[in-house]
């Protein structure tokens, strides 16, 4: 039998994928449980339209995030550290500050978990950060530290 997933199903396929199975396990499991419909003419063409919007969302959403990878790749941003006399920071420069200059400096409110500093950051200077937006999209952002 034919149908139509509407969730994830471990070892079987994801979310609106049609997969084929056996007809007990269709009518006793996946569509009580509401996994799955029936892959019949009309669910199949509300999959192709469920696709298709899909399609668009993401591909709005791709141009947004172009967009936020080019503010964020236009300067450098400022961020501000207590220093000592020779220039060391106490402690480090965290991604949570990242995160807040981000968002005081360019606009976009960017979760901290989705930026990654890729070296220590104890001394003054230029240093570079990644900035994941999922789906293989990522930009290397450039942060000077300041002191205070």
């Amino acid at each position: 039998m034919e149908v139509i997933l509407i969730q994830d199903v471990d070892n079987l396929g994801s979310a609106h994928e049609k997969v084929s199975v056996k007809n007990g396990y269709a009518r006793n499991y996946l569509i009580p449980r509401k996994l799955a419909v029936e892959a019949n003419p009309s669910n199949l063409k509300q999959l192709e339209e469920r696709i298709k919007q899909q399609q668009k969302k993401e591909a709005k959403m791709m141009a947004e995030v172009n967009k936020v990878i080019e503010v964020l790749k236009a300067s450098p941003l400022k961020v501000g550290a207590k220093t000592g006399t020779s220039g060391k920071i106490f402690g480090s420069v965290t991604s949570v500050q990242l995160a807040r200059a981000i968002r005081d400096q360019k606009g976009y409110e960017i979760d901290r978990r989705r930026i990654h500093i890729l070296d220590e950051v104890k001394e003054l200077g230029t240093y570079k950060a990644k900035v994941d937006f999922g789906n293989s999209n990522e930009a290397e952002v450039e942060f000077e530290v300041g002191a205070e």
